[in-house]
């Protein structure tokens, strides 16, 4: 049975359930998520039609904002690459290696389908419910870096339990 969580934003929640056949990344989000790593980020990219990331923890503070997208923990995921990017899908972010290796802390939700991005990163979850939170984070006004000129900030992710 995937792992489901609620992603309690500053817009509304988004409910996602993690796949069970990427487990390196699904126990590093569950670890992240149990160390509160999560709480107080702000989606730091945010593309209209396209996806909202999130993740890096250097998003906390305004005065580290031409860094955003940056940060995060000293460590990759090796790549678990079985899925699609379609609508209402989480995806490790990563940089650019050869590996194609996901970063640490950092993901987005896919807003549209996003075929172009498969075989490039690990998709590692869906969302069950809260879509509509989704697409309006991606409209939110945006600076050069498609940075949200309002912070949009994940408040706390808690484990759903049956």
């Amino acid at each position: 049975m995937p792992e489901k969580f609620i992603i309690k934003t500053s817009m509304g929640d988004i409910a996602i359930a993690l796949h069970d056949d990427t487990p390196q990344h699904r126990d590093n989000f569950v670890k992240l998520v149990g160390e509160g790593y999560y709480d107080g980020i702000r989606f730091h990219r945010v593309i209209e039609g396209f996806m909202i990331q999130t993740g890096d923890p250097l998003s906390r503070h305004d005065e580290k904002r031409m860094m955003h997208g940056t940060g995060g923990p000293d460590y990759r995921v090796p790549a678990e690459i079985k899925h699609s990017n379609k609508k209402g899908t989480l995806a490790a972010a990563r940089d650019n290696n050869p590996q194609k290796a996901s970063s640490g802390s950092q993901f987005y939700i896919n807003q549209a389908d996003n075929g172009f991005l498969d075989g490039e990163y690990t998709v590692f979850g869906v969302v069950e419910s809260g879509i509509d939170v989704v697409d309006a984070i991606a409209v939110v006004e945006t600076d050069m870096r498609d940075n949200p000129l309002k912070p949009v900030t994940i408040e706390t992710i808690t484990p759903v339990t049956a």
